[in-house]
């Protein structure tokens, strides 16, 4: 009873499930010899199956092409350019749609009012102006004719051997004079500014020192007339009120720095 069961439910499911098309048949075409025979007999003729003659896929229409809707760069006419269109669609032919460009684009540069550039291989190549600065050792025409390869190899060896090579020395000795040396005296002393080493008295030394350095160009000046009338142990012109052996805002660092490096 059950096997009965079964066997009628396999039926059921059998009669629902869908066709599935032969995907291989096409979708709306005669596939068979019969039809495939006749349509290469066609193709040989020169014919559809009809018999209707067969159109050439260069030959789109022969209807004629409105002037207007050939003009889309200016609202005149294109005739008024010179150039002539045939009115008529692309026959197929290569040299007959290159001619039809050709002719389309000669009317649009027309229209625009703008020269159109013929560029060729065979055009000359544009004239560059002469620069009048330009010096004759620039100038390869001027120097290639007055001097070769060989003439500026003979002119760089000369220069080598002509070439001198200074070797640095110490520097000269100062010649003999009554001025004090302030480099030696910088070169000498150890002690940095501000390091009282010497003894100053006097009433108001700060204001009196500021004075009197105001008369000097340089701190350097002040240093050298420091050490004529004294210094650094007396100190006649308020220079040095705070006794570092130094006058006014001279500094004798940099001349150390300079000896050690």
């Amino acid at each position: 009873m059950r096997a009965v069961y079964a066997g009628v439910i396999l039926a059921v499911l059998a009669a629902c499930s869908p066709v599935v098309p032969d995907s291989g048949a096409g979708v709306g075409f005669d596939n068979s010899i019969e039809a495939q025979r006749a349509r290469d007999a066609a193709l040989e003729n020169g014919t559809t199956i009809g018999g209707q003659p067969l159109v050439r896929a260069g030959a789109v229409s022969q209807e004629t092409v409105p002037l207007s809707a050939t003009s889309a760069v200016s609202s005149q006419p294109l005739s008024a350019t010179g150039t002539a269109l045939t009115g008529n669609a692309p026959t197929g032919d290569a040299a007959d749609i290159a001619a039809e460009t050709a002719a389309a684009l000669n009317a649009a540069n027309g229209n625009s009012g703008l020269v159109p550039l013929q560029a060729s291989p065979t055009n000359p190549a544009p004239g560059t102006g002469s620069n009048a600065g330009i010096s004759n050792e620039n100038n390869f025409g001027n120097v290639s004719g007055t001097r070769s390869i060989d003439d500026d190899a003979a002119l760089i060896a000369n220069n080598r051997q002509q070439r001198q090579v200074v070797q640095p020395t110490a520097l000269p000795k100062r010649s003999a004079t009554s001025q004090p040396n302030i480099v030696a005296y910088a070169l000498q002393t150890d002690n940095p500014r501000g390091n009282r080493i010497y003894s100053r008295t006097g009433i108001s030394l700060a204001s009196k020192s500021q004075r009197n350095c105001a008369k000097f160009a340089s701190p350097d000046q002040a240093q050298i007339s420091f050490l004529e009338n004294g210094g650094p142990q007396k100190d006649r012109q308020a220079l040095d009120p705070d006794g570092d052996g130094y006058a006014c805002s001279w500094d004798p660092s940099p001349f150390r720095q300079a000896v050690k490096s």
